[in-house]
């Protein structure tokens, strides 16, 4: 599996929030593009971006940051948070961004998404962000009446390239993955699926290791690492095959 670490960008600062909460928001005394740079250096093939003001409407405050991560980074970058337009995808594929997440927009809208997806090819990524089975949007603020599972094999009729299962209860708090509910994801969509929230340590790299529905393709990791509970270079080394690279998710 992939070890993806991740960056979340709040005023153009990395944070960590605890399920979703923006005034649980912890700022971290280190630039995103450092940040970026440093996952690089330690043998990450890819990160996980989410601009979290994109994510609550104001779609220009981190443009600027998200660019030179691209100038200072060559590995594969995700970017999630606010995307619900043509006008997002352009300027976000314009800076060289590999791949895009798309949350609101497509447990909202899945018959435009299928169209962009036509339109400008292999490049998204849904991600579907649940609490209790249900999914939730506006920046994990609203509750819909989509469950988890149907919006997954929504993915799978659209053409998604994979999917980013998020179970908001685990996001932030360090306590453990929920391994099953993204195992149904991957077994009800058969897409490669990238299981986010909850990793605080080794232990649970290896119970996902262990666990995980064969279409469980990558980890996604972000407070552990900024509170030193994992080591980014010793973990991509222990859990990650390199020679088996990039795949079209």
């Amino acid at each position: 599996m992939q070890i993806i670490p991740a960056i979340d960008i709040l005023d153009g600062q990395c944070v960590r929030l605890v399920q979703g909460d923006y005034t649980t928001a912890h700022i971290y005394d280190q630039d995103p593009v450092a940040t970026a740079r440093m996952f690089e250096q330690a043998g990450a093939s890819r990160i996980h971006i989410v601009d979290l003001d994109a994510a609550h409407g104001d779609r220009s405050a981190n443009r600027k940051k998200i660019r030179k991560i691209r100038k200072a980074v060559s590995c594969t970058l995700e970017v999630g948070g606010g995307i619900r337009s043509e006008d997002d995808i352009e300027e976000l594929l314009d800076l060289g961004i590999d791949r895009l997440v798309l949350g609101t927009v497509f447990a909202t809208k899945p018959d435009i998404v299928e169209g962009w997806n036509a339109h400008y090819g292999d490049v998204f990524l849904v991600g579907i962000d649940a609490r209790d089975g249900m999914v939730y949007v506006s920046g994990w603020e609203r509750e819909t009446s989509v469950p988890a599972e149907e919006l997954a094999r929504k993915a799978a009729k659209v053409g998604a390239s994979g999917i980013i299962y998020t179970n908001i209860a685990r996001d932030g708090t360090l306590e453990g993955p929920d391994i099953e509910g993204t195992n149904r994801i991957a077994e009800v969509s058969g897409l490669p699926v990238i299981l986010s929230g909850g990793i605080g340590n080794e232990e649970h790299l290896k119970l996902i290791a262990g666990n995980a529905h064969a279409k469980v393709v990558g980890v996604i990791t972000g407070k552990a690492i900024y509170e030193k509970q994992l080591d980014l270079q010793e973990m991509i080394a222990q859990y990650q095959d390199i020679e088996s690279g990039e795949t079209s998710w």
